[in-house]
């Protein structure tokens, strides 16, 4: 591996490609960053029902496979709604895979039992919700999760509108004040971070700067 490791970020949607950007180059501005991005995954997501097709799978992980035959070193998803599929993908490819919030969820667990979370995409919580049972699992931990989907925030942020979509993020935060932890649960939503901590006062974990920190980590061959 190069000097410079080229680490992929991998997009479904362009609103969560300028918060993982920022992150990687204030933790990790060494690295050789590519964006991938079909905003499509995400649209055709919406359409269908709880269970991610196998259709949509194969189509994402091979875009995937694309990313590996570019050079990547390590590839990093941002987009919560493909659990499944970034599963498939991590088992296929000889490179670390990571998924959007496995670090932000080993954050949270390790803050408390009663975890909040806010998410804006609906289709994203279901298979959110299964990768933080499973984390629970692995780790023995008791802690519960509550989570608030927070309705049009996500529109007003792909209108160009990022301060009403932090205030409609923010105003649902108190509704965990009495949890130990609150997760914004997708890469766009951490731009809301600092309007949900100045509502609450608890600790708000978002999911950008733990996964570059883990991938990172995962490149360099650690555990």
């Amino acid at each position: 591996m190069s000097a410079a490791p080229r680490i992929v970020l991998y997009h479904a949607t362009p609103v969560a490609m300028e918060p993982v950007q920022s992150a990687m180059a204030k933790l990790w501005p060494q690295a050789e960053v590519v964006n991938l991005l079909d905003d499509g995954l995400t649209i055709d997501r919406a359409k269908e029902g709880p269970e991610l097709s196998a259709a949509l799978t194969e189509r994402f992980v091979d875009f995937g496979r694309y990313a590996h035959r570019i050079g990547a070193d390590g590839i990093l998803v941002t987009c919560s709604a493909f659990g499944p599929a970034i599963e498939k993908m991590a088992a296929e490819l000889p490179v670390p895979v990571l998924k959007p919030n496995e670090a932000m969820f080993r954050a949270a667990l390790a803050a408390g039992k009663r975890i909040g979370m806010l998410a804006t995409f609906g289709p994203a919580v279901a298979t959110m919700e299964d990768e933080f049972a499973a984390m629970r699992e692995e780790i023995g931990s008791e802690a519960s999760l509550d989570t608030t989907v927070v309705p049009d925030a996500i529109d007003r942020l792909r209108k160009g509108d990022a301060e009403a979509h932090n205030r409609l993020v923010a105003a649902r935060a108190p509704d965990f004040a009495g949890h130990d932890a609150i997760m914004l649960a997708h890469f766009s939503t951490s731009r809301a971070a600092e309007a949900v901590r100045a509502v609450v006062g608890i600790a708000v974990f978002s999911a950008p700067e733990a996964a570059v920190s883990r991938m990172r980590a995962l490149v360099a061959g650690e555990s």
